[in-house]
């Protein structure tokens, strides 16, 4: 007995960690939210250490996140957990709604490793939402400074608002995250001395920034003792004697770069992984003073973090990973309440492409639709035009050969063949010089050529008829793909647009704007091609019935010619 009850309680909790997943809806007046999943396995970026309190900015872009549901200014944003009940700690680094991009920081109170199911929801689409009181003041308590850049101007400010740059800041726009601080080499970036950035000359200690050096040169950080020195392109951290030299900056590119200092060792971290390490001296002078940053080093500098702390390697490849632009640990999937009940709201490829076209690219589709529904129609009319009068030639042609007086062939019901129609018209010449009458004189060859010019001419008006509105399909042969490809280019151009005026260079951000404007080419070729075959099928019978017609005319004036011409 106690075994089964100790079976139904296990399987009573695995059922309770399953739920953590569970597609529930935090708030019906919320209308819209982003799914956004943090892949710690080998496919997203492993980690074996279970994280708490870490921060993560979550970019949000038109290919994950129904822009135009969220308000103007984003103040209806509210961000929930996993069970999609607990509010999460989040600050609105950026929201550009008309360029559809944004920047979204969120406190994450524990990441589970080797699991795609660390959830996060970000939800919009609540135009009575007020507007929610945020603040950059997410990180750990360990966290001495973080510097994120987002000020209009002035100094930069710390995220708790205790610690600025003892001067203005250059700020680059188009920064890794969002803004940037611009070096100029020549005048570094200062904090202040302060009790928060002071610690021993064993730690613990943490430093943590992205760069893009114009330069091979420069002090990326410099603390008392401890220094970051780029020489060369090569990294070193130095403190005291102690000297952790590796890893290398290539210039124009940004790099995530770390410093720990903590259990008797010197670690240098580039990119998330481990570059350098060395022993620490025994004794040494502890890291206090003002922080330099910067000094005879050009470039961009974006997202500083100090930690009186020593953050372990998993903690570095994490925030590398979070920080970076290529979205191996965030993922984000835009979701409605009725996508998320059936089942998560993973929208298809198509979906995605329908859910990222341009307003030119849907004038262009909507052109082309209408293309494509005249050729469809066109084909259709023209298909059963030319069956039933190739139907009815050749009854006719039948009826004719099997009359041995050339005046008498019957003709009734067969209204839709050409033949027919030139029969009458040659008919209606003979009956008007009385051929076939009693007293009738012979046709002279003028006549019989009078005759054939008639005929001739009904012929000409035929093969209009045969070829009316085949026109329509070589506009859509020629048109369709040429206007499919203008609304690709226009929406390539306006996604690249968007994207310098933003300074977002993720690809999730790029490829669904271009991946739909491709969908106008695809729209083209999807009318050109069908109108193709159809054009050369229809030509093709029209070709043969316009052969016929001739031969016809050709028999018939042969007949005539020797039943009723003169000898």
């Amino acid at each position: 007995m106690n075994a089964v009850k100790s079976v139904m309680m296990g399987a009573a909790l695995c059922c309770g960690l399953v739920s953590t997943s569970a597609q529930a809806w935090w708030h019906g007046d919320w209308k819209h939210r982003a799914k956004i999943s943090l892949n710690t396995t080998a496919q997203g970026i492993e980690t074996k250490e279970a994280l708490s309190g870490t921060v993560v900015p979550v970019r949000l872009h038109s290919g994950n996140f129904d822009f135009l549901s969220a308000k103007p200014d984003g103040t209806d944003l509210r961000v929930v957990a996993a069970d999609d009940k607990t509010p999460l700690k989040f600050w609105v680094e950026r929201f550009d709604g008309a360029n559809e991009l944004a920047v979204v920081w969120v406190q994450l109170p524990n990441v589970a490793p080797g699991t795609d199911k660390n959830l996060v929801y970000v939800y919009a689409g609540n135009e009575k939402a007020a507007a929610e009181t945020v603040t950059p003041a997410l990180f750990d308590g360990a966290t001495a400074v973080a510097l994120t850049f987002a000020e209009k101007d002035g100094p930069a400010v710390d995220a708790s608002g205790t610690i600025k740059t003892l001067a203005p800041v250059v700020r680059e726009s188009t920064g890794l995250i969002g803004a940037a601080a611009k070096l100029d080499g020549q005048t570094p970036l200062t904090l202040p001395a302060s009790d928060k950035l002071k610690a021993a000359a064993s730690g613990p200690y943490s430093i943590s920034l992205w760069v893009k050096p114009a330069t091979a040169a420069g002090i990326l950080f410099k603390q008392g003792p401890l220094a970051l020195a780029l020489d060369g392109g090569k990294l070193s951290a130095s403190l005291g004697t102690a000297k952790a030299t590796g890893g290398e900056l290539p210039v124009s590119s940004w790099a995530h770069v770390a410093v720990t200092v903590g259990a008797g060792k010197l670690t240098l971290y580039v990119n998330g992984g481990q570059a350098a390490q060395t022993d620490l001296p025994v004794s040494g002078l502890a890291i206090e003073g003002n922080v330099v940053i910067g000094e005879g080093l050009s470039g961009l500098v974006d997202q500083i973090e100090i930690a009186g702390t020593v953050r372990s390697a998993d903690w570095v490849k994490f925030a590398h990973a979070a920080q970076s632009a290529d979205a191996k640990l965030v993922v984000a999937v835009a979701q409605t309440e009725d996508t998320a009940k059936e089942g998560g709201g993973e929208p298809g490829y198509f979906g995605i492409l329908v859910g990222n076209l341009t307003v030119d690219a849907w004038v262009v589709i909507g052109i082309l639709g209408v293309m494509f529904v005249v050729s469809a129609w066109v084909m259709y009319v023209k298909a059963v035009f030319v069956g039933r009068a190739d139907k009815h030639n050749r009854l006719f042609l039948q009826k004719f050969r099997e009359t041995h007086d050339v005046m008498t062939v019957p003709s009734k019901g067969l209204a839709h063949s050409s033949l027919q129609r030139l029969y009458a018209a040659g008919l209606h010449e003979l009956n008007k010089r009385d051929v076939g009458k009693a007293g009738a004189k012979p046709l002279s060859g003028a006549s019989i050529d009078a005759v054939k010019a008639a005929i001739d001419a009904d012929l000409v008006r035929e093969g209009q008829d045969l070829n009316s509105q085949i026109v329509l399909l070589t506009i859509a042969i020629s048109g369709g793909p040429f206007l499919g490809l203008l609304g690709t280019v226009v929406g390539v151009m306006i996604t690249f647009a968007a994207i310098a005026a933003a300074g977002d260079v993720n690809v999730n951000a790029i490829a669904p704007g271009i991946a739909a404007a491709l969908l106008a080419t695809v729209a083209g070729l999807a009318v050109a091609i069908p109108a193709l075959f159809g054009y050369n099928y229809l030509a093709a019978r029209i070709k043969n019935i316009s052969s016929d017609m001739q031969i016809f005319i050709d028999e018939f004036v042969t007949r005539v010619a020797e039943t009723y011409g003169a000898r």
